[in-house]
């Protein structure tokens, strides 16, 4: 899914990127023209109640359920900009190769299942 939305701050920025994330899941679920129902209606339903924020010294960590959606940079650090978004590389530590978005600029993709892999 597409993110074309701006933020002047990280929470709204977050916020943009996990709607984006839910819109994601409503359209791979309702492939087809089906209708949300059953297991996808209540995962929707429960989305936001499911999204946890947390923040470190340098990251903000979005999990999602039990899982490490993403870390997102507090502020700038060498070559990461405040709002970049980075892959998990475990529970507790980001992949720091590349960000694949910043959600203070937008103009990034995002899937439900969490930021894109790099493309090679």
């Amino acid at each position: 899914m597409y993110v074309s939305k701006t933020a002047t701050n990280l929470n709204d920025g977050i916020k943009n990127m996990m709607e984006g994330a839910k819109a994601d899941y409503v359209r791979s679920s309702t492939l087809g023209g089906k209708e949300l129902t059953g297991y996808c209606l209540e995962q929707t339903q429960k989305w936001d109640s499911n999204t946890k924020v947390t923040e470190g010294k340098k990251y903000i960590k979005v999990v999602q359920e039990n899982g490490v959606f993403c870390f997102i940079m507090k502020e700038d650090s060498g070559r990461f900009k405040k709002g970049d978004i980075l892959k998990a590389a475990g529970y507790n530590k980001p992949a720091l190769n590349s960000p694949r978005g910043n959600v203070l600029t937008g103009d990034y993709h995002i899937q439900w299942t969490g930021p894109l892999y790099l493309k090679g």
